[in-house]
């Protein structure tokens, strides 16, 4: 066996793969108030509840919890919980959302609510025969897999397409039975592949048993079944439009010109350079991620589908758009947002199960409108600051108490720094030069 090395460390409690970590792996013994048991929560049933979300579990990581109030969406305030470790992302969404509240908020547009799934085969007869007996396929595998697709059909959702896709070109004998799916309020994974696999099933049935099969056809090989994370169809608009003479104060209607001019060119920048368009879109999903974390849905499957969309052109670009037209500015995203409010986690976290009461318990699609309006709120503070005062101004300011807890300052010493840095520029090495100044003087 291998130096540190180990089997069965699944069945080990808690507090054993701890002792087991110091063993090994720590070479000092951390102190109390640092160590792993620290962080786990005194609710030990809740505790236990957190443990069954993840596995080997040792502790709970902690990110802060925040608000950001004013967003004004589709006629309706909401207040949203934001779930981000990011110095001034609350604050910049907060921003946006207190500045579009007096010029219109945010109007969303439900563009689709599809998800898809794949069954993945391989078979070596002719593409002709599959092609005509296909329908008699469908018929099948719909019918055999109707017991499991009765409760999603009561709520309005379901099986919506079915299609078979045709890869020998790339692939001998490589096809894909492309399913698509109406989960209503639920993300829909579970349900999504239980059923495909249930089409495999029936699939193999199909050509190993039906009359239409020669029988040196009969063979055939199901490589996978499994749902896409690819969600072109599942789509939500927002935007945010004004005169361009509201951008900015009425006496400074000049310099909203200006400002609409260069943001709508910073935008049409980050469609035209990939490297641009790659820290563009990080920032949308700066807020995006966020929001579905605090809801208790999985953000790498979000980000994936986005950055997917954003490449649907054969080069990534920005996934917003930004026009003016008639002396209206008009700000906008589109992107995929498969997501749900009932199911997984935003069943069983409390603080999932707290942020969609704080939205009023919205539905999946309610949720998408949200979601992508603080996606579009966050794009909208990072390039207005770009194209005004600078990026680092801002997110230095909120970084500075983060600088301040590094250097082990004390209350006082922070409320005195941060007051002496309100109108100058914020470094680390600034912030670590005045901090010793003031320790002397004090």
């Amino acid at each position: 066996m291998l130096p540190k090395s180990i089997s069965g460390f699944s069945k080990l409690t808690k507090l054993e793969r701890i002792q087991w970590l110091r063993d090994n792996f720590v070479e000092i013994e951390p102190s109390p108030d640092r160590d792993l048991e620290a962080f786990w929560l005194h609710d030990a049933p809740m505790q236990k509840v957190i443990d069954g979300f993840s596995e080997n579990t040792v502790s709970n990581f902690i990110l802060p919890y925040g608000l950001a109030p004013n967003f004004l969406i589709d006629g309706e305030i909401y207040c949203v919980p934001m779930v981000i470790e990011e110095s001034s992302v609350v604050a910049a969404a907060s921003s946006a959302a207190k500045y579009w509240l007096n010029r219109g908020g945010f109007k969303t547009t439900i563009l689709g609510n599809i998800k898809v799934g794949q069954v993945h085969f391989v078979w070596h007869g002719p593409t002709t025969l599959l092609l005509e007996i296909f329908d008699d396929i469908k018929k099948k595998i719909i019918s055999d897999a109707r017991p499991h697709m009765i409760n999603m059909e009561n709520r309005g959702g379901g099986l919506r397409k079915i299609e078979l896709i045709d890869f020998t070109d790339d692939e001998p004998g490589l096809y894909q039975i492309r399913a698509h799916f109406d989960t209503r309020d639920s993300m829909g994974a579970n349900f999504i592949n239980t059923i495909l696999e249930n089409f495999a099933r029936s699939l193999e049935s199909f050509m190993y048993d039906s009359a239409l099969i020669p029988d040196k056809w009969r063979d055939i090989n199901v490589l996978m079944s499994i749902l896409s994370n690819n969600t072109p169809e599942c789509l939500v608009r927002a935007e945010v439009s004004c005169p361009i003479d509201q951008l900015d104060k009425p006496s400074q209607i000049q310099m909203a010109a200006e400002l609409a001019e260069k943001f709508k060119l910073a935008v049409k920048v980050a469609h035209i350079d990939p490297y641009r368009a790659t820290t563009h879109n990080k920032g949308i999903f700066n807020g995006i991620d966020a929001v579905i974390l605090a809801t208790g849905n999985d953000f790498r499957a979000v980000e994936a589908a986005g950055h997917t969309y954003a490449s649907r052109s054969g080069q990534y670009r920005s996934l917003s758009n930004c026009e003016i037209v008639n002396g209206i500015f008009r700000f906008w995203i589109e992107i995929p947002l498969a997501i749900g409010t009932v199911g997984g986690l935003t069943s069983l976290h409390p603080l999932a199960k707290k942020t969609l009461e704080i939205l009023g318990h919205p539905d999946a699609e309610r949720l998408m409108s949200i979601v992508a309006s603080v996606g579009l709120a966050q794009n909208f503070a990072a390039v207005k600051s770009l194209v005004t005062t600078g990026i680092q101004q801002g997110h230095m300011k909120m970084h500075i108490v983060n600088i301040l807890n590094h250097l082990q300052a004390t209350d006082h010493e922070i409320q005195k720094i941060c007051t002496y840095f309100v109108d100058k520029t914020v470094s680390y090495a600034s912030v670590r030069d005045y901090h010793e100044q003031i320790k002397i003087e004090l």
